[in-house]
């Protein structure tokens, strides 16, 4: 288990819904991945990240979906591409990356209380 943090440092870490606009492939990358563009909405805006979610989404159907990531990291570079965002998963049964989404339709920039 982690170590446990204050409320005030929950709220320091804004994790908003976003839709994918688009995806390309990232075969520089060392792990395969994609490279995602995702709207987190007019407070936001359109963010960019790379994401290893080869194993369970196809790019062909990644546009138009809803995820959850972290939008106020610092960017980071990852091999060529500047990495703006944090896109959020949970590992399967392998260890292979399942992203995180609301249920139910939310508007894009809905901060997660």
């Amino acid at each position: 288990m982690s170590e446990p943090l204050s409320f005030d440092d929950f709220l320091k870490v804004d994790i908003r819904v976003g839709t994918i606009l688009r995806a390309e492939p990232y075969p520089e990358a060392r792990r395969p991945a994609f490279k995602l563009w995702v709207d987190f909405g007019p407070e936001i805006g359109e963010r960019k990240t790379s994401a290893q979610i080869t194993k369970h989404y196809d790019i062909e159907t990644l546009p138009g979906r809803k995820v959850v990531g972290v939008v106020n990291f610092p960017p980071k570079q990852i091999g060529k591409f500047m990495s703006e965002v944090l896109v959020l998963g949970v590992p399967d049964e392998e260890g292979e990356v399942v992203l995180l989404r609301p249920d139910l339709d939310v508007p894009n920039g809905g901060r997660m209380y």
